[in-house]
């Protein structure tokens, strides 16, 4: 199995991308090898294993959990979407920043995202499937959102006028969540 891990602009937001073995069959993909992910400092204690399928203009987000901490790493089995990623860790430089990242089935690219970051995606397609490893499993005692489209946030979305849920129209703003005791759980860690 060979893997490509790319940095970017957001410290431990990752970009993985599989090789696959392709022929006139089709392709055979290792999603999740311990031993090569392990060599990429990529996690490695995944107990959890989601799938999700949307319509095109979709926007699922800005979700992250805290208790159990709640590590993502999101890739795209069918249709396209755009997947986000926000850090929300106190005192770090780049609270507040997002990377987004235009994922497809074909591309095989996948984003990593820690706990102390919140996840979602925008659906670019007909429709779209995702699947996401998690480092926790899923409590909503220790879950929550922020604002899809919080200006101080400012995410660049593919979509103005997306489908969303009410959990997510009514979430909360970053500074909101940077108010609430429940925030203290991601601290920016100085490497």
């Amino acid at each position: 199995m060979d893997l490509h891990v790319d940095t970017t602009p957001l410290p431990d937001v990752l970009v993985v991308t599989n090789d696959a073995f392709q022929d006139e069959r089709g392709f055979f993909l290792e999603v999740y090898r311990q031993d090569v992910f392990r060599r990429h400092g990529l996690p490695t204690d995944f107990v959890q294993f989601n799938h999700s399928k949307s319509a095109r203009g979709v926007v699922r987000g800005l979700h992250f959990q805290w208790e159990p901490p709640m590590g993502k790493l999101m890739r795209v089995t069918q249709g396209a979407a755009f997947l986000v990623a926000v850090d929300l860790r106190k005192g770090s430089p780049t609270l507040g920043k997002w990377f987004g990242l235009e994922a497809t089935a074909e591309s095989r690219k996948q984003l990593w995202a820690p706990a102390s970051f919140a996840r979602g995606f925008c659906v670019l397609s007909e429709s779209c499937e995702i699947e996401y490893l998690t480092t926790g499993v899923y409590s909503a005692a220790g879950e929550s959102g922020v604002l899809w489209n919080d200006p101080a946030i400012g995410i660049e979305w593919p979509e103005t006028d997306p489908v969303l849920s009410a959990r997510d129209l009514r979430a909360q703003t970053l500074a909101q969540w940077l108010a609430s005791p429940a925030s203290e759980h991601f601290l920016y860690q100085r490497p």
